[in-house]
């Protein structure tokens, strides 16, 4: 019930299964080499670290998880890469996914396999606050060893 009441509440869906990490995670990964500064760093490190959602749902599913994270973003660097003119088989790879029954990539959207887009802007802006939060302590954090 939560689901469909953020999908009212946003109005609106995205492919699921990774789709949206991985094709944040390479269209970061482009921009980052526009940068000639230390910011290119923080950008990619941010980019790698989104390809741990997709990553663990493999691996979560007992698959192979650089090969299907390889081909995805090979899918999704094809569907960013293409312009008006293209082929529309070339735009719907932006919503490929991972189908983990199979261990494949395929169209999470035409699948059904979505995500209420309000959910996944909230999961990446707190996520990214919590990384800041972290990174903004002075002092090094150490846990306390068991007695």
């Amino acid at each position: 019930m939560c689901v469909i009441k953020r999908v009212l509440e946003s109005n609106s869906v995205v492919a699921g299964g990774g789709s949206v990490e991985v094709a944040l995670s390479v269209y970061l990964d482009d921009f980052a080499r526009t940068l000639g500064s230390r910011e290119q760093l923080a950008i990619a490190e941010f980019s790698e670290a989104l390809q741990i959602i997709p990553k663990v749902l493999a691996l979560n599913a007992a698959k192979d998880a650089t090969e299907l994270l390889a081909k995805l973003r090979v899918f999704h660097n094809a569907a960013q890469k293409c312009k008006d003119g293209d082929d529309e088989k070339k735009k719907a790879l932006k919503y490929s996914g991972l189908e983990l029954m199979n261990g494949k990539v395929r169209d999470n959207l035409k699948n059904g396999v979505i995500e209420p887009s309000m959910s996944k802007v909230k999961s990446l802006k707190f996520a990214t606050e919590a990384a800041i939060t972290i990174l903004r302590i002075d002092d090094m954090i150490r846990l306390a060893k068991p007695n």
